[in-house]
């Protein structure tokens, strides 16, 4: 099982993704968030084929989701969701992510 936490930010809504691998090309995703519109993504992304994470933007499941449901289109949930889901299925390793911003 793998566990991610993201903070998304302006918003103030944290999101804890969890991805459980079902079986060898199945991973399963549950959120947990104040954000509705994070939420109501579970309708189509709540089951993931291994096979379909690694589509691109137009027909990966979870950016379809994002594109139907979220209206911030920098939101990183959806980034979030597939590298949860990789993990999980073991397909790359637990590694953090960081955005910096630089004030000059």
């Amino acid at each position: 099982m793998t566990k991610v936490k993201v903070n998304s930010g302006n918003c103030g809504y944290s999101v804890l993704i969890t991805a459980q691998k079902v079986n060898g090309t199945i991973v399963e995703i549950s959120l947990e968030s104040e954000c509705g519109m994070v939420m109501n993504m579970l309708n189509e992304i709540s089951l993931l084929d291994m096979r379909l994470l690694f589509t691109n933007h137009i027909v990966n499941p979870v950016y379809r989701s994002a594109a139907m449901h979220l209206k911030h289109t920098a939101c990183p949930v959806p980034f979030a969701i597939l590298k949860a889901a990789e993990v999980a299925l073991d397909l790359c390793v637990p590694e953090n992510v960081n955005i910096t911003f630089i004030k000059e």
